[in-house]
């Protein structure tokens, strides 16, 4: 074994796969996911594939030496202690790739990557014994989908029991443990381990989204995980919980079988700290002003600020409790939360439906008095009429997809004389809480 000079508190971890020029899967998959989960991605590439959204069209093979090359210039410099395998492509690859996890003494996670999720060949049939024979009994954890686990055990999988069969028989070949995915059956994960050979389900639902590099997402999480120091059970549970995410959140990227997003859920809470934040300011905003009590309907007044592509009331902040009136000031009750205020995020919820722009709304008191302030300020306004919307037009939410269609486009100011059992109100729109509360503000100034 080669010495390793220097060590690291993080854990530094690599992916021995093939490239993929769509960005999707293979490396890319691999290193965006490393990068998600907090551990140091390096990687040796095997194989470079001219792969798109549609499949797999050409491949072009690394010489065995320099796979090897590029696995032994990391491991002697960084203290790599888990690697993943993906696609490997030919016999001779798998044994190079055999005998450097046994120099380095790498604890591995063998994705027995078979076939594009677009479509392609990835392993060439007479790899598969050698991946078997050389690499299989030197792995901690294989990661077969149902397809790929019927291939090495020799059995056709189809169901969970079926499952079952497989992940025995695989572990009968030397490998530690077996997590047969359960993507192609039933949405649940089936893992055995072979030292107690006991089996854990892992339950999930199927969700809609793209699925191109779900593979190859799933071992690279597995592998961040137990460099993390997570047990198995735990590796695996989170590791489909991050996958999960990935899928959902996938964005469209070509025009067949659209890539995961290892950094979606990232980015979303990203956006869920600045949508608290900004609502926080806003509310600040709100509070010191003097005179900005005036506008507060007598029941109280909200504000609200949606993340960007926001679809439920759970993607749209506001203040638990309300903002109300209490010794001439206005007061915020209770902490801004997401899903605090059903009324203002449904107003929210509306308007994105016609502008995505607009993510932020706050409702203040209804009278004639303050809609002509707004219109001296000039203050595009806008009106909806319950009475004359369908019978399902019984709140606000609705409110902004009607002036959009009577007047084609949002304005900043929206109002409704209420109807029955419903409270009259103002709602003032914009992009962000802050602009929304200096909007109302100023409002507020001028009446003064």
């Amino acid at each position: 074994m080669t010495e390793k000079p220097f060590s690291t508190k993080n854990p530094i971890v690599m992916t021995i796969a093939g490239s993929d020029s769509g960005g999707g899967a293979g490396i890319a998959a691999d290193l965006k996911t490393f990068a998600a989960l907090g551990v140091h991605g390096t990687f040796a590439i095997t194989s470079v594939t001219a792969q798109n959204t549609t499949g797999v069209l050409e491949t072009f093979d690394l010489p065995p030496a320099a796979v090897a090359s590029q696995i032994e210039a990391v491991c002697v410099d960084m203290d790599v202690k888990w690697a993943k395998t993906g696609m490997l492509a030919s016999s001779e690859i798998v044994r190079e790739v055999a005998k450097e996890i046994r120099k380095h003494r790498l604890s591995l996670v063998l994705d027995p990557v078979m076939a594009a999720e677009a479509g392609g060949s990835l392993l060439r049939t007479e790899a598969l014994s050698v991946l078997i024979e050389d690499l299989l009994p030197y792995c901690k954890v294989t990661t077969p989908n149902a397809s790929e686990a019927g291939t090495i055990a020799g059995v056709p999988v189809k169901t969970p029991e079926d499952a079952k069969i497989a992940a025995r028989k695989i572990a009968d070949l030397g490998v530690e443990a077996v997590i047969v995915t359960g993507g192609h059956i039933d949405a649940t994960d089936l893992l055995y381990e072979a030292s107690s050979d006991t089996f854990t389900r892992i339950p999930g639902t199927f969700v809609k989204g793209g699925t191109h590099g779900s593979g190859c997402t799933y071992s690279a999480a597995m592998t961040a995980f137990l460099a993390r120091g997570n047990n198995l059970e735990a590796a695996a549970r989170e590791s489909k919980k991050f996958v999960v995410q990935a899928i959902l959140k996938s964005r469209p990227a070509g025009r067949g079988v659209n890539p995961v997003n290892p950094f979606g859920a990232t980015l979303e809470a990203k956006e869920r700290y600045l949508v608290l934040r900004n609502l926080k300011e806003a509310v600040l905003i709100i509070e010191e002003n003097p005179v900005f009590s005036k506008l507060i309907p007598e029941v109280g007044c909200n504000i609200g600020m949606a993340i960007p592509g926001a679809d439920s009331f759970e993607d749209v902040a506001a203040v638990e409790g309300k903002i109300v009136r209490h010794r001439g000031r206005a007061v915020s009750v209770g902490c801004v939360d997401f899903g605090a205020s059903r009324h203002v995020a449904g107003i929210i919820l509306s308007s994105l439906q016609y502008d995505p722009e607009i993510r932020a709304a706050i409702n203040v008191e209804y009278s004639d008095r303050n809609l002509s302030v707004c219109r001296e300020a000039g203050f595009s306004i806008s009106s909806f009429d319950r009475a004359e919307g369908s019978e399902n037009t019984s709140t606000m939410d609705l409110g902004a997809g009607e002036v959009t269609n009577k007047y084609g486009g949002l304005p900043k100011v929206i109002y409704d004389k209420g109807g029955a059992g419903k409270e009259p109100a103002i709602s003032l729109l914009g992009t962000n809480a802050v602009e929304v509360a200096k909007l109302a503000v100023e409002l507020a100034e001028k009446l003064q």
